[in-house]
C-alpha cells in the first residue's frame, strides 16, 4: 500500500515512464506540493470523474493565487510519481516536473480537504503468455508503420516517428513500457486514454491503440 496525494486535472491522463510538467498556483496545492517534497509522498496526475464543488471564478492571477478552485473526484485508477521542483516564482507559483512511475488503484480515503489523499495499491499488468508476447512484437511494428503512414504529409511529425522507430531506447522498452510511452507521442480523447490506462494487459493496450489508429 502507498499514500498518494491527488492533483486532479480534468481531461488529463498520465502514464508511467513519462514526465508531466506542472504549474501550481492554488494555495492548497502549493501546500500539498511542499508536503510531498518534504515527505517524499508521490503525486498523482489524474483525470476526473465529476466535480464535487465548483471553484470561485478568478478574474486575475492575483485572485487565483489567493483562492482555491474546484474540487474533483478522481478516477479509481491513476498514475503517480515523485515531484521535482524546478522553480518557485516570486509570487509563490511553483514549476515542477512529476516523474510518473507507477499506476495505482485508490482503495481508502485518508483525507479530502484541503487536498485529497488516498491509500492506494499498485495496479500491475498481468503476465503475458508466449502467444501474446509474440503478438506484441507484431503489434508494435504495425503501430510504427501506421504512425509513419499517418504522418506522411507532415515532415516534422514523420521525422519524430522515424526517430522513435530507430531509437535503441524505444527498441529496448518492454511491451508494457512501450505501450505507455506510446501515449506521450500520440494523443486520444481523455476517455479513451483512461480506458487504456485501466487495461491490465500490454497486449490489449497495443491492440486497442492499433485499432484506434486504423480508424483515423
Amino acid at each position: 500500500m502507498a499514500e498518494i496525494c491527488i492533483f486532479p486535472i480534468p481531461g488529463c491522463v498520465s502514464f508511467p515512464g513519462t514526465v508531466f510538467p506542472l504549474h501550481v498556483f492554488e494555495p492548497r496545492y502549493r501546500d500539498m506540493i511542499k508536503h510531498c517534497l518534504d515527505t517524499g509522498t508521490p503525486v498523482a496526475i489524474c483525470h476526473t470523474r465529476k466535480t464535487l464543488s465548483p471553484g470561485k471564478q478568478s478574474d486575475s492571477l492575483e485572485e487565483a493565487l489567493k483562492s482555491n478552485q474546484a474540487t474533483y473526484r478522481p478516477y479509481d485508477i491513476f498514475s503517480a510519481g515523485r515531484c521535482e521542483l524546478l522553480e518557485t516564482l516570486a509570487d509563490g507559483r511553483m514549476l515542477l516536473n512529476i516523474h510518473i512511475e507507477q499506476r495505482y488503484r485508490r482503495t481508502h480515503e485518508l483525507q479530502l480537504l484541503p487536498w485529497q489523499v488516498y491509500e492506494c495499491e499498485h495496479f500491475e499488468d498481468q503476465p503475458l503468455g508466449p502467444n501474446e508476447a509474440a503478438n506484441c512484437v507484431l503489434l508494435r511494428d504495425k503501430i510504427i508503420h501506421r504512425l509513419q503512414a499517418l504522418t506522411h504529409a507532415e515532415p516534422t511529425a514523420r521525422e519524430l516517428i522515424c526517430q522513435m522507430a530507430e531509437s535503441e531506447e524505444w527498441q529496448q522498452k518492454d511491451h508494457s513500457a512501450f505501450s505507455f510511452a506510446l501515449f506521450s507521442v500520440i494523443r486520444f480523447d481523455p476517455s479513451l486514454l483512461q480506458s487504456l490506462l485501466e487495461m491490465d494487459s500490454a497486449h490489449d493496450r497495443l491492440k486497442y491503440a492499433l485499432e484506434l489508429l486504423n480508424q483515423v
